[in-house]
């Protein structure tokens, strides 16, 4: 790694969203992506991880990038990192939101009656009841009955239902009135639930503050709709929001701008314009 060589007032908080911005959808990194983020890192910039993507899965992909944040913000910013070098996995919880996820859990089932539920806690710990996707919950999960996932303060609810068509799913959460929660329904029938108010820009301004960046000098990239309000926070302190070439239309609405797809290193491309 070589010495900074950008002045503090210069540096650009750069924050990744992980799956389809950093990595494609099998697991690869590109090396053109892999090649900017080493650049901008060595150059002295905070390049970081703002993902939906619990702490366990999380680290691997800094490991891959070699990368060591100040922060990284986990669980679509329920969980907020900061480098401990004490620490095991060498970061601590720096800030943790939860909420009581019964209400939540009550509310929907009625709606979709044969889908899967998974309830994370601070720890990373996942509760689940039905079909899950192998690794889509991390290493450290356990299957019990449905009654049993509110035993404790969650920091996200999970919800899919393959059975469901895209435009069936997103009707009945229309339907389901989530009050006291922020969710976000993802590429397919999945349904990310939040405590109320948070998402990954509330955790991203609290890391900005913290490291006393200019708001101008923000860069976000992401490709999801738990990216929405990431981009549309960095546009609107002056930064940059740019949604990756294969998000959905609302997403790139969020953005102030367009790059690639991941496939064609959309990644790389927005970042090569940052000195």
């Amino acid at each position: 790694m070589s010495a900074s060589t950008v002045a503090p007032e210069q540096r650009w908080l750069v924050a990744l969203d992980i799956d389809g911005t950093v990595l494609h959808e099998d697991g690869s990194l590109p090396d053109a992506a892999l090649a900017e983020i080493t650049r901008l890192r060595d150059a002295g910039h905070e390049v970081m991880l703002a993902t939906g993507r619990s702490v366990a899965m999380t680290m691997p992909v800094l490991e891959r990038l070699d990368i060591a944040p100040e922060y990284v913000v986990c669980s679509n910013g329920a969980i907020t990192l900061r480098r401990d070098e004490s620490a095991p996995t060498g970061y601590r919880r720096e800030h943790v939101e939860t909420f009581d996820p019964s209400g939540v859990l009550e509310s929907i089932r009625p709606h979709l009656s044969q889908a899967n539920y998974a309830v994370e806690d601070e720890t990373g710990m996942y509760r689940y009841t039905g079909w899950f996707p192998d690794g889509a919950l991390g290493a450290v999960s356990e299957e019990v009955p449905f009654e049993r996932l509110a035993y404790e303060p969650a920091t996200r609810v999970v919800v899919i239902s393959p059975g469901h068509a895209m435009e069936e799913f997103l009707a009945a959460v229309e339907l389901m009135g989530l009050h006291q929660v922020s969710y976000n329904v993802g590429w397919t029938a999945w349904l990310d639930i939040a405590p109320d108010g948070v998402n990954k820009s509330t955790a991203l301004e609290r890391v900005r503050d913290a490291l006393a960046i200019d708001p101008r000098r923000v860069l976000a990239v992401g490709d999801g709709r738990n990216d929405i309000e990431m981009l549309a926070w960095a546009v609107a302190g002056g930064g940059r929001g740019v949604a990756m070439g294969q998000a959905p239309e609302e997403v790139v609405a969020a953005a102030s701008e367009t790059t690639a797809r991941d496939t064609a290193d959309g990644l790389a491309k927005a970042l090569a314009a940052l000195v």
